[in-house]
């Protein structure tokens, strides 16, 4: 006897040999993608070598030696004898007092030192007249002893007015006021008829240009890094510590003068943490001026046998950093430890071994155990010049 199978039950019959289709139509894609052909990648190949390593820091220009000009002496303002702004040469005048007063003093002390010369000549012709008498008991001993001590008086009386005409002439050689450097000079605080006090006295500002000071900071953190890894002899600093320091300007020129760092503080700031460095570089044209915002590069120091890898290499994952070593024709996952760039290529300091050949590019469409095609097995080639290590945020230079 026939049974009949109720129309309801076939929807759910299809559906579930859809689904069936679905999964085998699925499965078979990977299959033949993989028979479609191998993913391709290029390589390069490890060969650690030494490698100079270049830390970049922001730093700040400065005059090697900022002079304030100021008034010895309390007066009027007479004349300005300089341009504002306008480089001045040392000895060249820059202003001058009104000297009519000082040189009414350096009268009036001229004519006390007379005065007190001929009071000390008149002491000395009546000392002269006492003394033979005083020998032969003429006189009274009280009488040479007084004639001694007046001449000692009109002696001293002398000197004391002789020194009062030596400051006088110094007071009127202030009143012309020069520069003790050759610089740049600066805007003048006080102008023509102003009067110059004890507690305004400063007239101007000429800054020295040639050399001129690249003051920039390093964090505690990236000196005792730095510090660590010249134990450790991952870095080799040049003997002596003689880095060399290049001067990138705004515009992204590079100065064509290199300076060397002359004063590191002994103290770390409590306020920002860091130790300010400066730089000495010969600034003979006057490019460089006080103020300027510059990018200072520390030069000299070398990563010993130190491993590179180029940027799109280098993956990021949910455990961190990873590349692809190509073993045996297929791709193999390795964790690594990256240190700081290097131009266009990172360094890498823990995961890969000299020999290990590394897939560059096409690793997006790698997995593990998945065999490639190798397309270009060239080494990689050297980092482009002037290519900057960005060693300032780990630290592995001074």
């Amino acid at each position: 006897m026939i049974q009949l199978v109720p129309v309801r039950r076939y929807p759910l019959a299809l559906t579930l040999f859809s689904t069936l289709l679905l999964v085998l139509t699925g499965c078979s894609e990977p299959a033949e993608e993989m028979k479609g052909g191998m993913p391709a990648v290029t390589v390069i190949k490890i060969e650690p070598q030494d490698t100079a390593v270049t830390s970049e820091f922001v730093g700040k220009t400065a005059s090697s030696r900022r002079v304030e000009i100021r008034s010895r002496v309390e007066g009027f303002l007479d004349k300005r004898e300089y341009t504002e702004g306008s480089m001045v040469e040392v000895g060249q005048v820059l202003f001058e007092m009104d000297k009519k007063p000082f040189e009414a003093q350096l009268k009036a002390n001229l004519a006390e030192l007379e005065q007190q010369e001929a009071r000390k000549q008149t002491a000395l012709t009546n000392l002269n007249r006492v003394r033979p008498l005083a020998k032969k008991n003429a006189v009274a001993q009280k009488e040479l002893d007084d004639a001694q001590g007046l001449f000692r008086e009109a002696a001293a009386a002398v000197e004391q007015a002789r020194a009062g005409v030596v400051q006088a002439e110094l007071d009127l050689g202030y009143c012309t006021i020069t520069t003790p450097v050759s610089g740049l000079s600066s805007f003048a605080v006080l102008r023509e008829g102003a009067y110059v006090g004890r507690t305004d006295s400063l007239l101007t500002y000429v800054a020295q240009l040639d050399p001129m000071w690249i003051e920039f900071s390093i964090s505690e953190n990236q000196l005792l890094k730095h510090s660590d890894n010249v134990k450790q002899g991952i870095i080799r600093d040049p003997p002596d510590q003689d880095f060399d320091i290049e001067v990138i300007l705004a515009d992204g020129s590079i100065y064509p003068q290199t300076g060397k760092i002359t004063f590191s503080d002994a103290s770390l700031s409590e306020a920002t943490g860091t130790f300010l460095i400066r730089a000495e570089v010969a600034n003979p044209k006057g490019r460089l001026r006080p103020g300027q915002f510059v990018r200072a590069l520390i030069k000299g120091a070398v990563r010993v046998n130190a491993i590179l890898v180029p940027q799109e290499a280098v993956q990021q994952g949910a455990q961190g950093s990873f590349v692809w070593v190509i073993k045996d024709g297929k791709a193999d996952f390795r964790p690594v430890t990256v240190g700081p760039w290097h131009g266009k290529e990172w360094f890498i300091d823990e995961g890969l071994q000299a020999g290990d050949v590394v897939a560059v590019t096409g690793v997006l469409k790698l997995r593990a155990g998945v065999p490639v095609k190798i397309t270009d097995a060239n080494a990689k080639s050297p980092p482009a010049a002037g290519a900057v290590d960005r060693s300032d945020s780990s630290g592995d230079t001074e």
